[in-house]
């Protein structure tokens, strides 16, 4: 199976247009190419250069066709597709360390920036100035703020950073949507408030004995919004049931540390790191228990087939050893850490496909059936 790498260089963050026929992914650099889809093969048509520093975040909103990026030059661009050609406007964070993770609220009027001054930007638009302004998001973040996730409701936000926490705050802004409604994480949700917070030291606003010993790299709600998952730099995924008492669930995993984790239905989701392949974890919510559900990827003769001795140098060179654990490596697609899984179709209720990107400067998609621990893989590299 060939395996097409754009540009060669890490893929550092990505993010699919509304129909899926476009992405924008930044190749480890301070810019962003936009690839569109041409048969089986994938043409850049954009490039947006604005960012000084290394872009971090980018999320490109379904309804609006907007595109907002992050990066360690401090600022976030939101980019307008005039004609044929992408318009940047500056949204000052009001930050002084690098910009780490950017996400567009469910309903586009408003977005949230995570960053190295242990804070978070809610920004939104500014009718009467015509410009984008911000709320900080500081109180109790202790460290960077490395993953973010909204709430189907637009008002909550699960937040992970590296104080070894993950976190629900409310992100409520009077000023562009209405008073929101209770919800299984509280009623009560004036802007900054902590509804869920989980940690090593213990869980505040509900039972549990915490979870998670290790940066957290990713957050997601479920479909629902009732549930809360999570993956730790200590190889654990938890997730947490809203409720009066939110409870904890965690499995400490064989794996190398996961980076990412979606929801691909109610009860199950994959996850993804350092071993170069996506896990699938199962959750039982009548036991509270999550378990491991398999290594997806593809067998190891069909990733070996045809492979060449030149590529063989290459993915030696790209995961930066010469042991015998490479080989083992070149089992997976991915030939080093996935750094990204995005839901391409199905959304995260009833998934069919999502893609992964890694710093191999891979994308692979995979189309996925769940049958309780039993999955049906196929994949197809690009």
């Amino acid at each position: 199976m060939a395996y097409h790498s754009f540009l060669l260089e890490p893929i550092s963050c990505h993010s699919w247009n509304k129909d899926r026929t476009q992405i924008a992914l930044c190749p480890n650099n301070h810019d962003v190419h936009i690839y569109k889809k041409d048969g089986t093969k994938w043409i850049k048509i954009h490039e947006l250069k604005e960012h000084n520093g290394q872009v971090t975040g980018i999320d490109w909103a379904p309804e609006s066709n907007r595109i907002v990026t992050c990066g360690t030059d401090r600022n976030a661009y939101v980019w307008s597709l005039k004609g044929e050609v992408w318009k940047p406007t500056l949204v000052i964070l009001r930050i002084n360390r690098a910009a780490r993770c950017v996400s567009w609220s469910p309903k586009e009027n408003k977005f949230a920036v995570g960053s190295g001054s242990r804070l978070i930007s809610i920004c939104y638009f500014e009718q009467e100035n015509d410009w984008w302004v911000c709320k900080h998001i500081k109180k109790p973040i202790r460290s960077t703020v490395l993953s973010l996730d909204w709430h189907p409701n637009n008002v909550l936000l699960a937040a992970g950073s590296c104080d070894f926490k993950c976190r629900v705050f409310s992100a409520y802004i009077k000023e562009v949507e209405e008073k929101p409604g209770p919800t299984v994480w509280g009623s009560k949700m004036p802007f900054g408030e902590v509804l869920f917070e989980s940690g090593p030291s213990g869980v505040s606003g509900g039972a549990g004995d915490g979870a998670g010993g290790g940066w957290v790299h990713g957050v997601c709600f479920s479909h629902s919004g009732n549930r809360l998952a999570w993956t730790s730099h200590d190889s654990t995924v938890a997730i947490a049931e809203g409720g009066k008492t939110s409870t904890i669930s965690s499995l400490s995993s064989e794996t190398l540390p996961l980076l990412c984790v979606s929801f691909i239905t109610e009860n199950s989701l994959v996850a993804a790191g350092h071993d170069c392949y996506p896990v699938l974890f199962v959750y039982d919510g009548t036991k509270g228990s999550v378990t491991f559900g398999g290594k997806l990827d593809v067998p190891k003769q069909t990733s070996q087939r045809g492979i060449s001795a030149r590529e063989r140098f290459q993915n030696l060179d790209r995961r930066a050893t010469s042991s015998e654990t490479t080989e083992q490596g070149l089992e997976s697609l991915h030939k080093n850490s996935i750094s990204q899984i995005s839901v391409l179709e199905g959304g995260k209720s009833k998934c069919s496909t999502f893609c992964t990107t890694g710093m191999d400067g891979g994308m692979v998609t995979w189309d996925v059936k769940v049958h309780t621990l039993h999955t049906t893989l196929h994949t197809h590299t690009v």
